[in-house]
């Protein structure tokens, strides 16, 4: 076995890559397991799906295919407006996986990606975990945008803002122009809920990288002196992520909830105990019951005000209060809404045959899915609808939760 050469597997719903040389210390696998040695209950550190989700990782053929891609598309001209071929609308993890579903079938389709950040490829749920891990920063980056860009052939617009669309004559109207499209794809995500108490200008709202990278710059370095404290309104899944993290890195945390206890909508009272006993010896309070009414700045101190006349008190105040899909592209494009992007729960159309939805900003009757575990099965199904192919079925089964809670972490099968 030693001679062999040591492989990779790729997680097909997140794109963690697992490396037999270097194993998965956090999960139990020292360097040098095997893949075949790992045993079936084994989870992906980062999404949580399970082994049988892993496939080989073959980075050759793919590179070989987007340097085709790249030299297809510098041949047909893609640069000019009036054939940006299929059109993504945002650079997460959905548009990614949009753009690598699309090159992996057709090394000549022109395609553009317009994105209103700087769309640099990362993994979301490390922002969660990154303080207690040690990961610098920069080190989040996986991939810039721009290598991303030219790894799979694509246009990129990135700090561009998609304004309207226009879906009688196919045309995405955008901060740097107007682009006609074949198909569109609008990949753009949620946002963080926008409620008058929480004003965006005293809280941070950390839903993608750029948000997390500000926030880490005015947090300071751990063990840096004087050490800041840190407001958290919601203990939903992120609000508890981002919590106990800071909490591991030393940060005194205050997480507030209207709820009673910490992951109310995902775990019974029991399993909330284990997590609140797990969190004794951190810094980190829980307090539930807590109606806030607003936030005041002072000496660049935040307090949150509660209705029952208590106030809260840190140099840094993180709303985690939920998320809520921008609704203006879809409304210009004429689009069914249903608590977001209404698309059908076994081929994943709209109702505009040449507009597609996938990731945080669709839902399926009525429900929003918003994790990443389903995603690359979206893409590849949007894919081959685009090149007129017929897929099995759309499975949209829940996938399993993992509560990055490093204290005390829980899957949830819902």
């Amino acid at each position: 076995m030693t001679a062999q050469a040591w492989r990779t597997f790729i997680c097909r719903a997140c794109g963690w890559i697992y490396d037999e040389a270097l194993g998965d210390a956090d999960g139990g696998l020292p360097p040098g397991t095997r893949f075949e040695d790992i045993p079936d209950d084994w989870m992906c550190p980062l999404c949580g799906v399970s082994k049988a989700d892993f496939e080989p990782c073959e980075p050759l053929p793919t590179l070989r295919r987007a340097a085709s891609a790249t030299a297809s598309a510098r041949r047909a001209g893609t640069g000019g407006r009036h054939d940006a071929g299929v059109v993504i609308v945002g650079a997460g993890c959905a548009g990614w996986q949009m753009a690598q579903a699309l090159r992996e079938h057709d090394a000549d389709l022109p395609i553009t990606i317009v994105t209103a950040c700087s769309g640099h490829v990362y993994d979301k749920p490390l922002l969660s975990v990154a303080l207690a891990k040690g990961i610098a920063p920069a080190a989040l980056v996986r991939q810039t945008a721009e290598q991303a860009a030219a790894w799979l052939g694509v246009r990129l617009l990135k700090c561009t803002r998609a304004i309207s669309v226009s879906a009688r004559v196919q045309a995405l109207r955008t901060t740097r122009g107007t682009l006609r499209y074949r198909h569109l794809v609008l990949a753009h995500g949620a946002e963080p809920l926008d409620l008058p108490q929480l004003p965006a200008a005293l809280c941070w709202r950390i839903n993608h990288l750029d948000a997390y990278l500000r926030f880490r710059e005015h947090l300071g370095e751990p063990g840096a002196q004087p050490v800041q404290r840190v407001l958290i309104a919601g203990a939903g899944l992120v609000g508890c992520e981002l919590a106990n993290d800071l909490a591991l890195a030393g940060h005194p945390v205050t997480l507030l909830d209207i709820n009673e206890r910490p992951l109310a909508q995902l775990l019974g009272e029991d399993t909330s105990r284990e997590l609140l006993a797990a969190w004794q010896g951190l810094p980190l309070e829980f307090i539930g019951g807590v109606r806030i009414t607003g936030v005041s700045d002072q000496d660049s101190v935040r307090t949150v005000h509660a209705n029952d006349g208590r106030r809260f008190d840190a140099e840094h105040l993180i709303a985690a209060t939920g998320l809520q899909t921008p609704h203006r592209l879809a409304q210009s494009a004429g689009l069914s809404w249903n608590n977001g992007i209404a698309v059908d729960p076994l081929t994943l159309h709209t109702n505009v045959p040449t507009i597609h939805a996938l990731g945080d900003c669709i839902s399926i009757d009525g429900q929003a899915l918003r994790y990443i575990e389903p995603i690359s099965r979206q893409a590849r199904q949007i894919a081959a609808t685009i090149r007129g192919e017929a897929l099995a079925p759309y499975d949209r089964t829940a996938p399993p939760i993992r509560i990055k809670t490093g204290s005390r972490g829980f899957t949830v099968n819902r």
